[in-house]
């Protein structure tokens, strides 16, 4: 039996070491993926804020994956054919009895012109290349500070990472003396702060609205975003807003090679049953951000489900065991999504958590102190050294 699993971040390194866990060493897995190296992608904001290095925040895949006997294919995937049960990349086609799909998403960029950072001036954190030229522009910024405009395109879904930015900003500039040199302003198309494309949860909304009035930084809701140039970023039916730093992060869509095999939705993501299995092909089985999840209410400005790496974690461990179960025999099992995430927010962290992820909730809860900051730090440092070690931790601890 062949399992080829796509993608060499969260949802794939935990499918991968699971399975192999479960089903020893009688079945061969292979993972594939475009990237040689895993990224801590949790950690973008502080690569752009020039508090990491990438050699801090990604390991090599392929020493991991050999001592684990999983087999490693670095290339991008270009097509994928469920009828003949193969998968095109750019060096080879490869067979499977079983595929698993963990390929992330694309930055659907060109849906504001000018979003960047590569084909405009604006600046984003959804990618390794993208935070380091965010870090550059960020460095030359401070020699020449003036206005900036930090927040979210419509449509998005990764909006954490928009309020740890500019709660980071705002610290750094503060430090140096500059912070009454740049005026911020925090756009987002959710209809309220601390809304996060989930309903908001707990005190989330009264929080934010008071750290952001705290910090002078203004914020424009249920905000869509219609271009962005060097000098400002322009609203549909709004005023156009001084900037000459914008980081925008966009709204997100399925890879190209899942869109263009006939497996998504409109928008390449993959619908899957309870079990994450695909609803139309047995042998496929989808997790993390390539899962078509549905957003939770309709809003003025579209704001779309979010997944996080704790989120992806949950749903590759029940498509492991569900997988396994499949060539082994056993019951399937399913999991209601949890959220649990920390917010740097430059001097301390903001701790969140939501079971399930989708109101009405059993328990929703936010604390805050410098003892989330650290607890943020020590987790990106234990989380690498546990994945490094090919450890993606016990199935049945996610399944709880």
């Amino acid at each position: 039996m062949r399992i080829l699993v796509i993608g060499g971040s969260f949802g794939g390194l935990t499918v991968a070491f699971s399975l192999r866990q479960k089903l020893g060493a009688r079945h061969e897995i292979v993972l594939v993926s475009k990237e040689a190296r895993f990224t801590f992608i949790p950690s973008l904001p502080w690569v752009a804020m020039g508090w990491r290095r990438m050699a801090d925040i990604s390991f090599d895949l392929a020493p991991v994956l050999s001592r684990w006997k999983v087999g490693f294919v670095e290339a991008a995937v270009i097509r994928i054919d469920p009828a003949k049960k193969q998968v095109h990349t750019a060096v080879e086609t490869l067979d499977y009895d079983y595929l698993v799909i963990a390929t992330g998403h694309r930055s659907a960029n060109e849906a504001v012109p000018g979003l960047g950072p590569f084909d405009g001036p604006g600046h984003s954190l959804m990618s390794p290349p993208e935070a380091e030229e965010a870090r550059e522009a960020w460095t030359a910024f401070l020699d020449s500070p003036g206005p900036m405009v930090i927040g979210c395109a419509p449509g998005a879904s990764c909006i954490g990472p928009a309020y740890e930015f500019a709660f980071e900003v705002h610290h750094a500039l503060a430090r140096r003396g500059l912070r009454h040199k740049v005026p911020i302003v925090f756009v987002t198309p959710e209809p309220h702060l601390g809304h996060f494309g989930v309903g908001g949860f707990g005190k989330a909304r009264q929080f934010l609205e008071g750290e952001f009035e705290a910090r002078d930084i203004r914020y424009r809701t249920s905000a869509a975003i219609a271009s962005i140039s060097a000098e400002a970023v322009q609203l549909v039916d709004g005023p156009s807003l001084p900037s000459r730093y914008s980081m925008i992060l966009p709204a997100l869509s399925g890879v190209r090679a899942v869109a263009e095999s006939g497996l998504g939705n409109p928008k390449g993501f993959i619908p899957v049953d309870a079990h994450y299995r695909h609803k139309d092909h047995p042998a496929i089985y989808a997790v993390g951000v390539a899962v078509a999840l549905p957003p939770v209410e309709e809003t003025p400005v579209p704001v779309n489900f979010p997944k996080t790496s704790n989120m992806t974690r949950q749903m590759a461990a029940v498509a492991a065991h569900n997988l396994a179960a499949d060539i082994l025999g056993g019951a399937p099992v399913t999991r209601t999504l949890s959220a649990e995430c920390i917010l740097d927010m430059g001097d301390r962290g903001a701790h969140m958590f939501a079971d399930p992820i989708r109101p009405p909730r059993n328990r929703s809860e936010m604390s805050i102190g410098r003892r989330w900051l650290w607890a943020k730090r020590a987790y990106e440092r234990y989380c690498l050294w546990r994945l490094k070690r090919g450890w993606a931790g016990p199935a049945s601890g996610l399944l709880g």
